[in-house]
């Protein structure tokens, strides 16, 4: 499709840009450019006729599920619990980093760190990790606490990777 520059926002539907993400695993990702804002907030001015994310979020999440099925669901469900356990336990072994809370959780976790949270991300981006959130930013009373989640789509090497960038951003 090709249109004039002046007519750009015009189109019905949307434009879809393809990138490549950086890092070690270089994935091709696709993402919706040039749309309009209207498309998302009112309905009887739209240019397309998928007129908010949050519908097209709900059909693609109740496919998934349906495809992944009862024991499916389980089966993923598990697999985030143990992974996010193991990462808990590397990380927690590490001196310095310790449990910001002792209750009990399924794939997320917060980590009090001995070094500012700029200071670990700034050491993630170099490495090529996209993780850790870093609750100072909008907690009082949180400082250089970080919040990891892991889900089933993290693989043990991940996960290493991940606990070895931390033992190296104390060196």
């Amino acid at each position: 499709m090709a249109a004039r520059q002046k007519f750009m926002r015009l189109l019905p539907g949307r434009l879809v840009g393809q990138t490549v993400e950086e890092g070690r695993n270089k994935q091709t990702g696709y993402v919706l450019t040039l749309q309009t804002r209207e498309q998302h907030i009112r309905r009887e001015r739209a240019t397309s006729n998928i007129c908010t994310n949050q519908s097209l979020l709900a059909v693609g999440a109740t496919i998934f599920l349906a495809a992944l099925g009862k024991q499916g669901f389980r089966e993923m469900s598990e697999l985030c619990l143990q992974k996010a356990h193991y990462a808990f336990r590397q990380i927690t072994t590490i001196p310095g980093f310790a449990a910001a809370f002792s209750s009990p959780f399924f794939d997320e976790f917060v980590i009090k760190t001995p070094v500012s949270t700029e200071r670990l991300q700034q050491h993630f981006e170099r490495v090529g990790i996209l993780g850790g959130y870093p609750l100072d930013k909008s907690y009082s009373g949180m400082e250089n606490s970080m919040l990891f989640c892991v889900t089933e789509t993290r693989t043990k090497e991940d996960i290493d990777l991940l606990v070895n960038a931390l033992k190296e951003v104390q060196r």
